[in-house]
């Protein structure tokens, strides 16, 4: 028995529940040099206008645990990307573009103008999916990510919705 079509499915992107919360702990943490608890985002998934996403494997013989996720924040009209994660093997598989394509259609159909985030300068990846999608540099934070390997500029970029 064949199971190629396993792993040709993109992922589903849905709201996270509470029990993803370690999980998404834990792929943050392979991310990135400040971590965050899973009782952290359980305090930010509480919080109004804070909306958690996760990408799952598309297979109902899969594992419902996340492959990403990504944390948005919502205030007034405009919206901004808190922070974004995809399991360390499962990059370049399209994992994140899922997880900011689904975050880009909620955001338009809550009626936001502007979605905002922050990368890391030195992050060609990063830089080539929100590019990719349409974002826009609109500033810079010099020494913004501390542990990073380059100079921890960050680029402020932004993409209209409305």
């Amino acid at each position: 028995m064949s199971f190629w079509w396993f792993w040709t499915q993109p992922p589903v992107v849905e709201e996270a529940l509470d029990e993803d919360l370690p999980k998404i702990a834990e792929i943050h943490a392979s991310s990135f040099a400040h971590n965050w608890h899973a009782d952290e985002f359980g305090r930010m998934k509480a919080q109004d206008g804070v909306t958690i996403l996760v990408a799952r494997r598309a297979s109902p013989y899969g594992t419902r645990a996340p492959l990403g996720f990504v944390v948005l924040r919502t205030v007034a009209e405009e919206a901004e990307v808190i922070t974004i994660a995809v399991q360390p093997r499962q990059r370049g598989r399209g994992v994140g573009k899922k997880l900011m394509e689904a975050s880009l259609f909620r955001l338009y159909a809550e009626r936001c103008s502007h979605l905002f985030l922050e990368v890391d300068a030195s992050n060609e990846a990063a830089l080539l999916l929100y590019r990719g999608l349409g974002f826009k540099e609109v500033g810079k934070r010099k020494g913004y990510y501390s542990e990073s390997g380059g100079d921890g500029t960050a680029l402020v970029m932004r993409i209209d919705l409305r």
